[in-house]
C-alpha cells in the first residue's frame, strides 16, 4: 500500500507542477499582453490628442502669444479633457509655463520626453516623445507625452500632455486578479480532476494486488468487480479469467488425481488379489491359474499404459517431446491400427470396420510410432465411451493436401457444452469410463506437432466422430 500511496504523490505532484508552471507563464504572459495593451493605446490616443494643440500653438508669431493663449485654447478646446488630462507648456528650458490642472508654473519638467522634443535625446532633433513611469515630484506613476511648438523654423515651446496610469493600472490589477483566479480555478480542477483520476488507477490496482495475494494464497476463483470500460478494467478481466482459470485447473487436478488415484488401485488390487490367490495355491485348476495370469497381464498392460501416458505428458510439459520422423505409408499405420484393435473389439461384441481409399497417398514424414500412440488412443476412447453403439468406423480419404483419417463410434455421443473442453488436460466431463484424462491432450500435441488437426465433435445420426488431418509433406 505504500507502494500505491507513493505513485499517487508522483503522480500529484508532477500533475500539478506542470499545471502550475503553465498556468503561471500564462498568467505572466497575459499580464504582459494586457498591460502592453492598454499603454499602447493611451500611448497612441496621447500622440493623436497633442497634435491639436501643437496645431494650434504653431500658428502664432512668438513664443508670449503661446503663452498668453495657452487658457483660451484649454478653455475653448480642451474643456472636455481638462478631468483626465494635463496640458501644459514647457519652454525652451524646461520649465512649465502653463499648466491646465496645477494652475502652476516655473517648476521643471525633468523627463525624457521633454528632452526628445527639445531635440536632446539620443537623435539629437526636435521630436516627438512619450514616457511612462513615477512623476519625480509626487511619485505618481503617470504618462507623459510632449512635441516641439516650432515658429519660424524655431523651438519656441513644447506642448506636454501628461495623465495619470491610476485607473489604467487598476484596471490591469483586475484583469490580473481576475486572471490569477481562473488560474487557480484551474488549479483546483486539474488536482480534483487527477485526484479522481489518480483514484480510479490506484485503487483498482491496490484491489488487484490484494486480490492477486488472495489468489497466491489458494483463494481461487474469487472475483474483482469492474467499474471501467478501460485498461483497468481489462486488467480486472484478466486477473478474474485467471483466477477463474486457476480454479478450473486446481478442480482438474485434484480430480485427475483422484481419478488416477482410483484408475491405479483397481488393476493394482486385482493384481494383488490373484498372485496371491496363485502363489498360496488356492486356485489349482489350471484353467483358473490361465484366467487370473490373463488379469495379471491385462491389469499391467493397462498400468503400464497409464504410466506411458503421464511419462508422454510430462514430456510435453517440460519441453523434452519429440519427433523420430521418417518416410510414412499413412494408410498402412491406419490399417495396423485397425487391424491391432479389430479382434480385441470383437471379442468385446464391438464392430470395427474400415474404409480404405482408392488412390495411392505419397509418403510422408512423420512419427510412426507416434502417429500409431494417436491411433490407437482414439480407437481405445471410441470403444470405452461409445462401446454401447457395438460399432464403429473408420476411413481414410484425400482433401487436397492433407490426409483425414476418421473414427466414429455410435454411441451415446459428447455432451455439447464438453465439446470445447475434451482436448484439455486432466478433464473428464461427465463420463465415466475409466482412464487419465490426458490421453487426447496428448494426442493433440502429437497431431499439432506433425503440423496437422484434431477434430472431435459429435455425427448426425448420434455418436462422436474424431476427424485427424495430416499434411502430405514435411511437418
Amino acid at each position: 500500500m505504500k507502494k500505491m500511496k507513493s505513485i499517487r504523490k508522483r503522480w500529484m505532484m508532477n500533475s500539478i507542477s506542470a499545471a502550475l508552471l503553465i498556468v503561471l507563464l500564462a498568467v505572466t504572459a497575459f499580464s504582459v499582453a494586457m498591460a502592453s495593451y492598454y499603454y499602447s493605446n493611451m500611448s497612441t490616443e496621447l500622440e493623436e490628442k497633442i497634435k491639436i494643440p501643437v496645431s494650434y500653438f504653431g500658428s502664432f508669431q512668438s513664443r508670449e502669444a503661446c503663452y498668453q493663449n495657452a487658457l483660451t485654447f484649454v478653455n475653448d478646446k480642451f474643456q472636455d479633457e481638462k478631468e483626465q488630462l494635463d496640458f501644459q507648456l514647457v519652454d525652451t528650458a524646461g520649465v512649465v509655463q502653463f499648466s491646465s490642472l496645477l494652475q502652476a508654473s516655473g517648476y521643471v519638467a525633468a523627463t525624457p520626453d521633454v528632452a526628445e522634443a527639445l531635440g536632446q535625446g539620443e537623435s539629437g532633433k526636435p521630436s516627438f516623445g512619450i514616457w511612462t513611469g513615477n512623476d519625480p515630484s509626487t511619485n505618481e506613476h503617470i504618462m507623459t507625452a510632449s512635441c516641439p511648438v516650432e515658429i519660424g523654423g524655431n523651438v519656441v515651446a513644447v506642448v506636454r500632455l501628461v495623465t495619470s496610469l491610476e485607473r489604467v493600472d487598476r484596471q490591469i490589477f483586475m484583469v490580473v486578479g481576475l486572471s490569477l483566479l481562473i488560474g487557480a480555478l484551474i488549479l483546483l480542477l486539474v488536482y480534483f480532476s487527477n485526484l479522481y483520476f489518480v483514484r480510479s488507477i490506484v485503487e483498482p490496482v491496490a484491489d488487484v494486488t490484494e486480490t492477486a495475494k488472495r489468489i497466491a494464497a489458494g483463494s481461487y476463483g474469487i472475483q474483482m468487480e469492474k467499474k471501467f470500460d478501460d485498461e483497468v478494467g481489462n486488467l480486472i478481466d484478466a486477473i478474474n479469467d485467471m483466477s477463474e482459470k486457476i480454479k478450473q485447473a486446481e478442480q482438474m487436478k485434484n480430480g485427475f488425481i483422484s481419478s488416477v488415484s482410483h484408475e491405479l488401485r483397481t488393476p493394482l488390487t486385482a493384481i494383488n488379489g490373484w498372485a496371491e490367490t496363485i502363489m498360496n495355491g488356492e486356485v489349482r485348476d489350471a484353467q483358473d491359474v490361465k484366467k487370473g495370469m490373463s488379469i495379471i497381464v491385462s491389469e499391467a498392460r493397462r498400468l503400464t499404459n497409464m504410466v506411458e501416458e503421464l511419462l508422454e505428458f510430462s514430456r510435453i510439459q517440460d519441453g523434452r517431446f519429440t519427433l523420430s520422423v521418417e518416410p510414412v505409408d499413412i494408410k498402412a499405420e491406419v490399417e495396423d491400427a485397425v487391424y491391432t484393435y479389430r479382434e480385441f473389439f470383437r471379442r468385446e461384441g464391438i464392430e470395427l470396420t474400415h474404409t480404405d481409399c482408392e488412390e495411392e497417398f505419397p509418403l510422408m514424414n512423420a512419427d510412426p510410432e507416434r502417429l500409431r500412440q494417436v491411433f490407437c488412443n482414439v480407437l481405445d476412447n471410441a470403444a470405452k465411451h461409445g462401446g454401447a453403439g457395438k460399432r464403429i468406423d473408420t476411413a481414410i480419404h484425400r482433401e487436397g493436401d492433407e490426409a483425414v483419417i476418421t473414427i466414429r463410434d455410435y454411441g451415446p455421443g459428447i455432451p455439447p457444452e464438453e465439446l470445447p473442453h475434451v482436448k484439455t488436460k486432466f478433464y473428464k466431463g461427465s463420463s465415466k469410463a475409466r482412464g487419465s484424462g490426458i490421453g487426447l491432450a496428448v494426442c493433440d500435441e502429437i497431431i499439432s506437432r506433425h503440423m496437422g488437426r484434431l477434430e472431435i465433435g459429435n455425427a448426425e445420426g448420434g455418436g462422436c466422430i474424431v476427424k485427424i488431418y495430416l499434411p502430405l509433406g514435411s511437418p
